[in-house]
């Protein structure tokens, strides 16, 4: 079912890196190198987040309705997270440099068009291939890092480095949000092109020149069925809050995805260049890793979007002042880049993971006391601080224990799985919060008491969903310590 590692450097394009592998010290080249790759993960979380604010002006610009709104979110979710796993693997084998470039080229226009549009349904569709174009250069950055990067302290500097760059465009993405707003929504879509260009021509100058794979791992129909398997899920989990969890659409949507999911399998098992070695996932790390990723950017993501909601449609802020207020959390993970990689050197990744995920639980468990009237400074601020913390250790150090020991012809890969889970996990998450607000009946004329009260059981799903990627990521330690003997604990 599964190849060898032999087999599987095969398929790997031959690297140059542009220090040895040895040398600790980087040169202008590779810091050039790492900032190209920094920016564009950092347009890809601003994306997320920047949209979130301008909701409500395209909403009133446009004359759409909750539902249409929501999949001008949901769109970019679908693209991005339906072909995370073949953007990465596709990468290893056609070349990064050539998918990196190509898929950030896509971004910008899709960008750019997104801004000029006025149909709805052409905004929509810009959205989505935005999210394929970064469902391409997400995992592609990542093992362009890990591949020119030597694995050891080089290598978690670099990822730490990347990494919080990505969740710093994803907290700071509110706030250039918000002022973008204030100009005209129009500009939250366009505020990414000359990025994305300056982006690509530095690309062009200090990304490594690769060979794509001369045969092997060209898994056509592996490619199609897993494509169209995670694009039928997320397209599911998405549409289900307005369709209806218990409805024929839904049901059939996931026994459809299931079922060509496990075609996928099947092909996989048999094929002699498997797209996808399945046998990654026996490794209790990368496992772990992947369920930490969906608890923390789920239940992040889910959170937003409910403080989102309270902080203008319960306390009437404009969406300047509601980023301004989230705005400590993403300055302390922009803070955090210079120290990442030397906590999980020091402390390892898997104890920052726990303590990230620690973070998050108390952050959201003191959020859950708010009412109608908060003092800022006593009872949103603290959960802010508490979340900011959570996502500079969580994040980072998720990224390096995913990725670790994994190698070179499968971190593309191994980068597509913890990025898919991050992405789908939220999907999941998010569509699942929003079917417990919309079951709470719509309160857009009720009292600020009774719309709280609607979204406090999406407050509750984030808390719990964090809580339970703390217990799996505990767990292995705890049975550790059981396992030992008597003395030996003491």
């Amino acid at each position: 079912m599964a190849q060898d590692l032999t087999t599987l450097t095969t398929l790997a394009a031959p690297q140059t890196p542009t220090t040895p592998r040895g040398d600790s010290r980087w040169t202008r080249a590779q810091w050039l190198l790492l900032t190209t790759l920094c920016v564009v993960l950092a347009l890809d979380g601003l994306d997320v987040s920047m949209v979130g604010v301008a909701l409500p002006s395209i909403g009133r610009e446009l004359g759409l309705g909750t539902g249409a709104l929501q999949w001008i979110v949901s769109g970019y979710v679908l693209g991005y997270g339906s072909l995370l796993l073949l953007g990465g693997r596709m990468a290893d084998l056609l070349g990064r440099r050539r998918i990196f470039l190509i898929a950030l080229s896509v971004f910008a226009a899709a960008s750019l068009l997104g801004g000029l549009v006025s149909d709805p349904t052409l905004l929509i569709a810009t959205r989505f291939i935005k999210g394929l174009a970064a469902a391409f250069t997400a995992p592609t950055g990542f093992s362009i890092i890990t591949t020119n990067f030597a694995e050891g302290r080089e290598r978690n500097r670099a990822i730490s480095i990347y990494t919080t760059f990505g969740a710093s465009g994803f907290s700071l993405g509110l706030v250039v949000g918000g002022l973008m707003t204030a100009l005209s929504w129009r500009w939250t879509f366009l505020f990414s092109v000359p990025i994305a260009v300056a982006a690509v021509i530095l690309g062009l100058r200090f990304i490594p020149r690769d060979r794509a794979a001369g045969d092997g791992g060209h898994d056509v129909w592996g490619a199609v069925t897993l494509s169209a398997g995670m694009l039928g899920l997320v397209f599911t989990l998405v549409s289900a809050p307005d369709a209806g969890w218990g409805s024929a659409q839904t049901i059939a949507g996931f026994v459809l995805s299931a079922a060509v999911l496990a075609a996928f399998g099947w092909i996989e098992s048999r094929v002699k260049h498997p797209l996808i070695r399945f046998g990654i996932l026996r490794e209790g790390w990368v496992a772990r890793a992947n369920l930490a990723a969906v608890a923390l950017f789920g239940s992040y993501l889910s959170f937003q979007f409910i403080v989102t909601l309270y902080l203008q449609s319960v306390l009437g802020w404009a969406p300047l002042a509601m980023a301004l207020a989230l705005l400590p959390a993403g300055l302390m993970v922009a803070g955090s880049a210079p120290f990442a990689s030397r906590l999980i050197d020091r402390f390892g990744a898997t104890r920052l993971v726990v303590a990230g995920l620690l973070s998050l639980s108390l952050g959201y468990l003191l959020f859950l006391r708010i009412g109608t009237h908060p003092v800022y400074a006593l009872d949103i601020l603290p959960s802010v601080l508490l979340l900011g913390v959570g996502f500079a250790l969580g994040f980072p150090s998720i990224n390096v224990q995913a990725t670790a020991g994994i190698h070179d012809a499968e971190q593309g890969l191994a980068a597509g799985l913890i990025q898919t889970s991050t992405q789908v996990g939220a999907a999941l998450v998010l569509a699942v919060t929003t079917a417990l607000v919309g079951s709470g009946g719509h309160a857009g004329h009720a009292s600020a008491e009774a719309m709280l009260d609607v979204f406090r059981p999406g407050l509750g799903l984030s808390t719990a969903v964090a809580v339970a990627g703390l217990l799996i990521a505990v767990a292995p330690r705890w049975w550790q310590v059981r396992r030992r003997p008597a003395g030996a604990r003491a």
